[in-house]
Formats: structure tokens, sequence, C-alpha cells
């Protein structure tokens, strides 16, 4: 596999800086970081993405609502643990994080939240071609044009996340083990 865990000292020198940045933030070095600074690109790319999306209007939970629609449409066990852990700590319904756990077409239990999911969902099928009808019924949820444009932000970044902790094998970090099963 051409893809280690890296660590600070064995990181692209490029790549160092991002890495003690995320571990002193989460407390821990996780896997997918310490695979994705192979390419201080991909990984200063993904950070800084990641953030900006964290500082756009959609609120906490409509952020989460894109990451987990990305996490199992792509199959990314790591992120589906991560942002499950992310959701429990926002006080999430138990119900919700199951559903979207799931990955399933139902609909979501709350219908707002729901709303983001099949706007995502319309945008990856389309290729960012929505229809009038889907853009119209993601609006009458109170989102704006803008949170329609955060969307595809959010899309973009866990897109990127996703595919990158398939391509490099990411396992589930011992600290995300419990929200993996």
């Amino acid at each position: 596999m051409p893809f280690a865990d890296l660590t600070p000292e064995t990181a692209p020198p490029a790549s160092r800086r991002a890495m003690e940045a995320v571990t002193e933030r989460l407390g821990y070095r996780p896997a997918a970081v310490a695979r994705l600074a192979a390419s201080p690109h991909a990984l200063d790319g993904f950070l800084k993405i990641s953030a900006i999306f964290e500082a756009c209007t959609l609120d906490a939970l409509s952020r989460e609502i894109v990451v987990m629609t990305m996490a199992t449409r792509n199959d990314c066990h790591v992120c589906v643990a991560m942002h499950t852990a992310k959701l429990t700590a926002l006080h999430a319904d138990p119900a919700l994080i199951a559903a979207l756990r799931h990955g399933t077409e139902a609909p979501l239990p709350d219908e707002h939240l729901d709303a983001v999911r099949r706007f995502a969902l319309a945008v990856l099928a389309s290729a960012g071609a929505v229809d009038d009808a889907d853009l119209r019924d993601f609006l009458s949820y109170g989102y704006t044009g803008q949170n329609a444009l955060e969307v595809v932000l959010g899309i973009g970044a866990y897109t990127l996340s996703t595919l990158a902790n398939r391509l490099t094998g990411a396992p589930v970090d011992e600290q995300l083990a419990a929200f993996a099963a």
C-alpha cells in the first residue's frame, strides 16, 4: 500500500504544520490526515475548504446532513464514524443519525433537514443542473440561494475527503470506533 500513516517527522515538510494543527485541535492525529499528508496540497486543500464550509451560513446540523449524505453515498466509513460522533456531540436526534447512517432515500425524521439532503442529492444527480422545482422546494424550507451554493461547497469538500479516504484506505481511528458500528 503506497499510503502509510505519516508523522510530522516522516511527512513532506509542507504537510507538517497542518498535521500538527489537526493533532492539537483534535487531541490525536487521525489516520485520514496521516495518509492525506502524502500530498501537502491535498491536505491543505481539504483543511481549507472544510474550514470555509464550517464557517458558512448553513447551520451546523444542515452542514452535517451534507457531509453524511456524501459519506454514505461514497461509502466512506471514516467520514460516517467521524460525523456520527459530531452529530452526537450536537445532540442530534438518534433517529436522524440512524437514518443518515443508513443512507436510504427514505425521508429523514426532520422535514427541514430532509430538504437539505434532498437538495444535495439533486445537485449530485444533476451535476449541479438542479431543476427549478428542486430548488424551489429547498428554498421553501427557509434556505437561501447562498445556502444552495454552500451545499455545493460542502459537496466539493467532502467529495475530496471521502474519495481520498477510500483511495488511501484510511481506517477508522480508535477514538471513533464507538461511532463506526
